[in-house]
């Protein structure tokens, strides 16, 4: 049972004794907000008050007498206006670390796995990856991994942008250049044809016409046009796997919405049948503040606000071509029908967040029972507060800013290696650099909850002191080299129980019995940031827990159990770093 569950059982057990209560009543456990009161605060004596004609503080000191008795506490007072304030007990941490020590960590299953698929990264075909694309990419991938460890069937879905009107662009502005890529890189002619053939139809009506017609013979099912799509996908995937490889992103299906052309009539077709959308100037469209009862729906399936939203959901334009909004309809039902999925994880930035409440709100019109959640995100911004761009107003690519960050994560180690604070063997330094580099710009932007706008600055990430990538890496090869010297085969030794008596021991142990828990509430809240919050926890005790309590020189006993710490918190280093799609470094 994981920590804070298992505390609340205890507690509501406790509270049932000794107020003489038929039932368990909630305890409404937390954490204190200031460890020098406590570990754990019971609020629940205020919620009872009304109940029980008493006061909060008369209901609570009954808990407090009767709690400090079980061995999970060595401590319990009334706090305020009727708070329990709870310090756990030394032995009793010591013990659940012992039994923590294993291959799970403490991370427990889920009683109901769900089937959940996490769309994320989809960037757009002809077009090199971006700045934008980073978060999108490395908070999905987090998820996947964090909902898998913990018992759910996990299917990530790289939800490429390969169909639209930008491929009447392409295919009519590669005819206007004689069918040839102009450059080297395929991928960065491609955009250059895009930009060229975009610019010349906002100009010329002609062309715009030429255009459209070549997508609709593409969407028909003309030959040649689909030879051009093809060409068109094989040159970006190429491109894309080699920044996913990069990164350590991997997906189980690349299903963009070319994968459900078939069904948008069908899509269009069925909403118009069931009244929920309507013709207006011949588009097909779903106004929501004009919106009347729809048989089947879900309940509340459009929110107050969205009816007040005049902006239509656009499914069919009224020269009969569909959009990403009918596509996405078409890509629930797929998923609900052939991955049997229970839930669907959008991993979209916030701007998208009204078109994610139209489409949400469509799909229980429909009846759709999946849960669909928009996991949004803020930006990522230059030194000025801005948008990142380049000097010529581009969008960074993705594959620069990594080249940038390798590079400055070399600069940082030679400099550590040439004053002797880091220790890595010359064939290895290429191989470091990249992991820190990398793992350095994924812990900055995960450490961050994930709503929130952040300035990017190498300099800040790429640090060995302070909650950044690199000082997590040097804390985990620090607990490598000790078990090095140690020469005894770990976790084997795990017949010995951990024993806490020091303030820095007992710091580390509490530190670490919260890892499963974090775990499981990064996962469930979409918040991978409280895993950050942990795994630095973790490296700043464990840092303190040298200085104090030293470990090779100790004997007997007290050896063991101090290398018992050591090991789980190199252990929570290493798998929170692997969640979070980070690699970790042996030696430094």
């Amino acid at each position: 049972m994981l920590l804070e569950a298992r505390l609340e059982s205890i507690a509501a057990e406790v509270m049932k004794e000794a107020l003489g209560l038929e039932e368990a009543p909630n305890p409404l456990l937390r954490p204190c907000g200031d460890p020098a009161h406590g570990d754990f605060q019971i609020n629940g004596a205020m919620a009872l008050a009304k109940r029980l004609k008493k006061s909060p503080r008369d209901i609570a000191a009954p808990i407090a007498e009767a709690i400090v008795a079980h061995p999970a506490f060595s401590a319990a007072s009334v706090a305020g206006p009727g708070f329990v304030n709870l310090t756990l007990d030394d032995g009793w941490v010591g013990a659940c670390l012992s039994e923590i020590g294993g291959a799970d960590l403490g991370i427990e299953q889920v009683a109901n796995p769900e089937t959940i698929v996490v769309d994320y990264s989809s960037p757009n075909i002809a077009k090199q990856m971006h700045v934008g694309h980073l978060r999108s990419t490395i908070i999905g991938h987090a998820l996947v991994q964090l909902l898998r460890k913990v018992g759910h069937k996990v299917i990530s879905d790289n939800h490429l942008g390969d169909w639209g009107t930008q491929f009447g662009l392409l295919i009519a502005g590669l005819r206007e250049a004689g069918g040839e890529i102009p450059g080297d890189d395929p991928l960065a002619g491609l955009e250059t044809i895009y930009k060229a053939a975009s610019a010349r139809a906002k100009e010329d009506p002609a062309f715009a016409q030429v255009a459209r017609d070549e997508l609709a013979k593409l969407q028909s099912g003309d030959e040649e046009n689909l030879a051009h799509w093809k060409r068109f996908v094989e040159i970006t995937l190429s491109s894309l796997r080699g920044v996913y490889d990069r990164l350590g992103v991997t997906f189980d299906e690349w299903l963009g919405e070319s994968a459900y052309n078939d069904r948008l009539d069908g899509v269009a077709q069925l909403l118009l049948d069931k009244g929920i959308a309507t013709i207006d100037d011949g588009a097909a469209c779903v106004f929501f503040h004009e919106m009347g009862e729809i048989e089947g729906a879900l309940p509340d399936a459009v929110p107050k606000r969205l009816r007040k939203q005049k902006s239509p959901f656009i499914v069919r334009k009224k020269d009969g071509a569909f959009n990403y909004a009918t596509s996405d309809v078409a890509t629930v039902q797929y998923r609900r029908e052939v991955f049997g999925a229970d839930r669907a994880l959008y991993v979209v930035g916030s701007p998208q967040a009204l078109h994610f409440e139209q489409l949400f709100s469509v799909m229980k019109l429909l009846g759709e029972p999946m849960r669909l959640e928009h996991i949004a995100f803020g930006q990522i911004q230059g030194a000025d507060g801005k948008v990142m761009r380049t000097r010529s107003g581009e969008s960074v690519s993705l594959g620069s800013l990594l080249d940038e960050a390798v590079a400055q994560s070399r600069r940082v180690i030679e400099e550590k290696l040439a004053d002797e604070s880091l220790r890595i063997p010359p064939e290895e330094i290429d191989h470091a650099a990249e992991v820190i580099g990398i793992g350095a710009v994924k812990y900055n932007d995960l450490m961050k909850n994930r709503t929130t706008d952040y300035r990017f600055d190498l300099e800040t990430m790429i640090s060995f002191s302070g909650n950044a990538g690199p000082y997590l890496h040097y804390q985990y090869a620090r607990t490598r080299s000790i078990f090095r010297k140690d020469e005894r085969e770990w976790p084997a030794v795990w017949d010995s129980a951990i024993e806490v008596t020091e303030p820095a021991e007992l710091a580390l142990a509490k530190t670490l019995l919260r890892f499963g828990e974090v775990v499981w509430k990064a996962g469930e809240t979409s918040l991978p940031h409280l895993l950050c919050d942990h795994m630095y926890s973790v490296a700043r005790t464990l840092s303190k827990f040298y200085t104090d309590c030293p470990v090779l020189k100790s004997e007997g006993a007290m050896r063991t159990s101090r290398l018992g710490l050591v090991w789980l918190a190199g252990r929570q280093l290493e798998v929170g770093l692997e969640l979070l799609g980070i690699d970790v470094l042996e030696q430094m």
